[in-house]
């Protein structure tokens, strides 16, 4: 038995990417070197060496990108603007000509009934900060506001929707202390100090924002997931509640709380870090009120006391029920909303929007030209379903952009996992609309789907 499920009439689709993940021309019109530019160059970081150079040569095919958007009945696109092309050596130079690549974009979106929503930080930070100490110098979050004003001041009369950063955990942990991420560092102390300063240079932003006297919305994208013990144990129940200080809670208490959670201060103290870097007026900053929260989610983590990190024992155990993606991540839609449901619990009523969901396969050519990729469409079918679920639970969820537009450069993974709904053949850069751009659309025009 089916029956068809709605969203609001105002509700907004879209589709995300990022600059770095699509772009390329990498050399380009005066565009300077970024931190994952000089990663995914350094051997044995990427998988086959992969590097964002050509990636889907969307600096030269946009248009026909946005025409394809707009053929898929989208309301919103959410781009990252690459801060080297607008400031190569990072400093206070403007290079005019990567300005407006951005100006072109905005416009053709605009042209073809598609809002631009902007994410201004998406990982590549330009090379030259790096080279001085990266998110580990408090002075680049002066450099990102400059950067960040520059942009409001260039297309804030023509961009409502506004996120400062994409996954600081990310770009903070994975970048650097696990090392698997630009710029590869392995420094637990250097991770919280980035993290500080990106989450310090998030409340920056905003003030800027709002000083710039522009009338849209502005806010952040974290990613979350849900995060249960494996056992119902004592020593279980402890490393989850631990994974999820470190994963969610050192996020979001900052930005809501104007606060770090003491257990994962703790937890960091114990594991040899000194939270020292933390000055006065920081965490009000941090705070600084915004519009919306931006949630990514893709998986949850089901952990278990085995193994080791930050002092405390955690280790990840998918669930063996239950199916994954291409690189492993678990299916579980519940998440999707058991992460909205918990975050208006913990940290009040506020408009959210899912900035990110997608997943990512091995889609090939079939002998007929077509590229049929039914675990995806199964996918986004169960986690639009969860969205929904959310909203009758009284979330105020306003949007949906689905990860990703296009196949592209997965980061440490390459291009072998793709991502997108629409397929790029790499060699010959030509985009196949998959059976899952097929099913998006059809959701869009009914603004809404059957479900089970």
């Amino acid at each position: 038995m089916t029956r068809q499920i709605q969203f609001p009439p105002d509700f907004l689709w879209g589709v995300a990417t990022s600059s770095y993940q699509i772009e390329g021309a990498a050399g380009e019109d005066g565009r300077g070197e970024s931190i994952w530019d000089r990663f995914s160059h350094t051997p044995g970081k990427t998988s086959n060496g992969d590097t964002g150079d050509v990636a889907c040569d969307h600096y030269h095919r946009y248009a026909d990108d946005v025409d394809l958007m707009a053929a898929l009945g989208v309301r919103a696109y959410r781009f990252s603007v690459a801060w080297p092309r607008l400031y190569p050596d990072g400093g206070t130079r403007l290079n005019r000509k990567g300005l407006d690549f951005y100006q072109r974009l905005v416009d053709r979106l605009l042209d073809r009934g598609v809002a631009p929503a902007v994410t201004l930080y998406h990982w590549d930070l330009p090379q030259a900060l790096q080279d001085r100490g990266g998110w580990t110098n408090r002075d680049t979050v002066a450099r990102f506001t400059h950067y960040a004003e520059t942009l409001y001041h260039a297309l804030g009369d023509r961009v409502g929707l506004w996120m400062t950063h994409n996954e600081p955990w990310v770009a903070g942990f994975l970048g650097n202390f696990r090392g698997v991420h630009a710029p590869g560092s392995t420094d637990l102390q250097s991770a919280l100090r980035a993290i500080h300063h990106l989450l310090l240079s998030h409340g920056e932003a905003v003030a800027a924002y709002r000083a710039s006297g522009q009338s849209g919305q502005i806010g952040i994208v974290l990613s979350l997931h849900p995060t249960y013990p494996v056992n119902d144990t004592q020593q279980d129940r402890a490393a989850a509640e631990g994974s999820d200080g470190y994963t969610n809670r050192w996020f979001l208490d900052p930005v809501f709380r104007a606060s770090y959670p003491t257990d994962t201060v703790e937890r960091f103290q114990r594991a040899g870090a000194r939270i020292d870097f933390v000055e006065d007026g920081d965490l009000a900053t941090m705070a600084e009120p915004t519009d919306f929260l931006g949630v990514n989610y893709y998986f949850p983590r089901r952990v278990s006391a085995s193994g080791s990190e930050f002092g405390w024992k955690v280790k990840e155990h998918p669930d063996p029920g239950v199916p994954t993606t291409a690189i492993g991540w678990e299916i579980t839609p519940e998440g999707l909303t058991e992460t909205l449901v918990r975050l208006r619990a913990d940290y009040g009523d506020m408009p959210f929007y899912v900035t990110e969901n997608g997943a990512p396969f091995h889609d090939q050519i079939d002998p007929d030209g077509q590229v049929r990729d039914p675990a995806r469409v199964d996918f986004l079918r169960r986690h639009f379903v969860a969205a929904q679920q959310a909203i009758e639970a009284g979330i105020d969820l306003r949007g949906y952009f689905v990860w990703s537009f296009l196949d592209n450069f997965e980061w440490a993974f390459g291009y072998t996992p793709r991502f997108g709904i629409v397929y790029v053949d790499y060699p010959t850069q030509r985009r196949i609309p998959k059976d899952s751009f097929r099913f998006y659309r059809d959701v869009i025009a009914a603004n809404g789907l059957e479900s089970e």
